[in-house]
């Protein structure tokens, strides 16, 4: 099924010059509404919008319908079988013109200034293969859980070492890209976590421009595939591996990344409260430490009480619902 709307106040030049938006959307009709609202709703206008619905098997296609009718700018949706995101995100690519190109989960949200200062930081950075930021955790009720302005340590510039060494990377819903770069790389739709993978080989091509401002949310539900840890981590060293060639690591250097990303793994899993999978990673990760400091703080976490743990984190959760409420959209 294709639907267009408002086809006819399109403009070539138009979208060349501006942002192309895709939204792939799988099973989310409690949370595309929002979604498109907060697309609707930017201060800037995208050029273009296009939603694929992958496969849903829920009312998300008749919401987007709906929700698209009040679109102020050209926008298409396509519904079709499912094929996986990697392949959904390069059909949006392929099928859009826009200098700047960016997608939003069907179940995260924008802010009304994204778009502009996205683009902004982007004209001011010609060296940037893409833009982005500072996002929200946001739960199903759209309540303020967790912000990355907290703890992400994200680099301006060369991303190469916040890449390879961290297991946070840029958020998907706080990312504008460059066309003419990504159209070279594009999704791998082997790989099992998909911007990581794009993410590294972006990395040898220019710049990941940083703004610190909270743009955007990412929504933690019940179906989230990235809420499963360990295998995010997996999935990141497997990405290592995969482009170590193509991003210029020998396997001496590949070795190091794979030790010191298992070691920030292991330390993300003790605070998360999952110490099993932390003891897993803990044995080839201790190598990867940074300091003999940082071994230690590991050791100290793990042998913590899983009541201290759990009560940490329900206070962490407090804090940022009293600091930050409920996000309006």
């Amino acid at each position: 099924m294709i639907g267009q709307h408002n086809s006819s106040t399109s403009n070539t030049h138009a979208l060349r010059r501006g942002v192309s938006v895709v939204v792939p959307c799988y099973n989310h009709e409690h949370f595309v509404g929002t979604t498109l609202r907060s697309i609707c709703n930017q201060t800037l206008a995208p050029a273009e919008l296009l939603v694929i619905d992958d496969g849903s098997r829920d009312n998300s296609a008749r919401i987007i319908e709906e929700t698209l009718r009040d679109c102020p700018f050209p926008s298409e949706f396509v519904a079709r079988s499912n094929r996986g995101l990697c392949a959904t995100l390069n059909e949006g690519l392929a099928k859009t013109r826009g200098e700047y190109f960016a997608y939003l989960s069907s179940d995260d949200v924008w802010l009304p200034e994204f778009l502009e200062a996205r683009v902004s930081l982007l004209e001011s950075k010609p060296q940037a293969v893409l833009a982005f930021g500072h996002c929200y955790l946001i739960d199903a009720q759209n309540q303020i859980i967790d912000s990355t302005s907290d703890w992400a340590n994200y680099a301006n510039g060369d991303a190469r070492a916040m890449l390879l060494e961290q297991t946070f990377a840029p958020m998907s819903p706080t990312v504008l890209y460059r066309r003419d770069a990504l159209e070279k790389e594009g999704w791998d739709e082997q790989a099992k976590l998909e911007d990581y993978d794009l993410y590294l080989r972006l990395s040898t091509a220019g710049d990941f421009a940083f703004d610190p401002r909270v743009l955007s949310a990412w929504r933690q539900h019940g179906y989230n595939a990235s809420r499963d840890f360990p295998w995010m981590i997996e999935a990141r060293l497997a990405a290592q591996r995969r482009v170590a060639e193509r991003i210029g690591l020998n396997a001496e250097e590949l070795a190091h990344y794979q030790k010191v990303l298992t070691f920030a793994g292991a330390e993300d899993l003790c605070r998360l409260g999952e110490k099993a999978s932390a003891f897993k990673l803990m044995g080839p990760g201790l190598r990867g430490a940074p300091s003999i400091g940082a071994r230690m703080r590991l050791l100290v976490r793990f042998c913590e009480p899983a009541a201290v743990l759990k009560w940490r984190r329900k206070q962490k959760k407090v804090r940022a619902l009293k600091r930050y409420g409920k996000l309006i959209v």
